[in-house]
């Protein structure tokens, strides 16, 4: 292998959650589309998100393992100690055999092995966190990494050395764009003449949102409001048969592009990248944060546009009796829509993506 050609390796690490890996991704296809014949190679779980995902887009992959540390006692707990040491024993094979100049590390347990590693055999490190509130992996590398970029300005005061800072916003994919709104309405067979609630709970669905929005549903259809739903693959069932009308359902949505394009108000999740992809689309939302998650990072996540007035924030407790409220108040107030609309336009750098992929090169290039 030609000192050129080994110039442009790349290795990219984290996973379990689309939060954490497609921020990975869309740096990734930036740098491949920089230069085609970059070679780039993600280590993740079997198990999780990105093994199923990273092969299909036609980027190496490589396994190890682990998993995290569960803040409830189980029997898995109790391997922890044995899978860190052997993952660290795999990622170590791995960066040896693959030799990357630059590795990326963009979050979740699987970063921390496979980034540790990449320092051993001299690669520069580049970190990504995605949330408001830093996680455990990411406050661990720090004292590897040359540059961590960061989606939240509030994510600063959980570091020690400013200087390796950057305020870059979350990375999204470039097919992530807004299409004409009433095109975008008529693939879900939807009147352009009515406001549109767009309600999103993950791929496997959100059951406090979903609870809430069946006790409401009367009330929004009585409101000519008309709501895109995507339940998730664990409630569909339970919850197709109120499809129709002005109610368009589905477990997943695919095109998401008109999703977001058709409405005047998302209700969803408050995970890094749903953040990113609002903020990268302006898209008004309420914010209902997950209360499932490591260290609470989606309330840490929509707390940081709450308080900038660039979304509105509802508690997960205070759901049922709160949305009808927050929607009706929020989704026919265009002035008070058009102001979350510009402050949330004003957070994070559209090119978050182009620029981290720039950086990674720049590394490269220099060594």
């Amino acid at each position: 292998m030609s000192g050129a050609r080994r110039q442009y390796r790349f290795l990219f690490a984290g996973g379990g959650t689309g939060g954490h890996l497609f921020p990975a991704i869309a740096v990734a296809e930036k740098v491949r589309d920089l230069i085609p014949e970059a070679e780039i190679m993600f280590i993740g779980t079997k198990s999780k998100i990105e093994g199923s995902v990273v092969p299909k887009l036609g980027f190496k992959f490589k396994s190890i393992w682990i998993k995290g540390f569960s803040r409830k006692f189980n029997f898995e707990n109790l391997l922890f100690p044995l899978k860190l040491f052997v993952s660290i024993f795999q990622s170590l094979f791995i960066n040896i055999n693959f030799r990357p100049l630059v590795a990326v590390g963009s979050g979740g347990y699987v970063a921390g092995p496979a980034i540790f590693s990449a320092n051993l055999v001299g690669a520069k490190i580049i970190l990504l966190e995605q949330n408001s509130y830093p996680g455990v992996t990411t406050r661990l590398l720090e004292r590897y990494a040359d540059e961590i970029h960061l989606g939240f300005e509030d994510s600063k005061k959980y570091f020690k050395n400013e200087e390796r800072l950057f305020l870059t916003g979350n990375p999204v994919r470039e097919n992530l764009k807004s299409i004409n709104k009433q095109e975008a309405l008529k693939e879900f067979n939807l009147s352009g003449e009515k406001r549109t609630l767009l309600v999103l709970g993950g791929s496997l669905g959100a059951a406090s949102i979903n609870e809430a929005i069946v006790s409401s549903i009367d009330k929004l259809v009585e409101n000519n409001i008309q709501v895109i739903w995507q339940t998730g693959k664990n409630y569909f069932d339970k919850y197709k048969s109120i499809a129709g009308g002005n109610i368009w359902i589905a477990p997943f949505i695919e095109k998401m592009n008109s999703a977001y394009s058709a409405c005047d108000l998302l209700l969803s999740r408050a995970g890094a990248t749903t953040i990113a992809e609002i903020i990268a689309l302006s898209i008004p939302a309420v914010l209902v944060p997950s209360p499932n998650v490591a260290e609470n990072h989606q309330y840490f996540n929509a707390k940081s546009l709450s308080d900038k007035n660039a979304a509105l924030l509802v508690e997960n407790k205070n759901l049922k009796n709160e949305l009808i409220d927050a929607v009706m108040n929020l989704i026919f107030n265009d002035e008070r829509l058009n102001i979350i609309k510009k402050n949330i336009s004003l957070l994070g750098e559209k090119n978050a993506a182009s620029i981290i992929a720039n950086n990674i090169i720049k590394y490269a290039q220099l060594a």
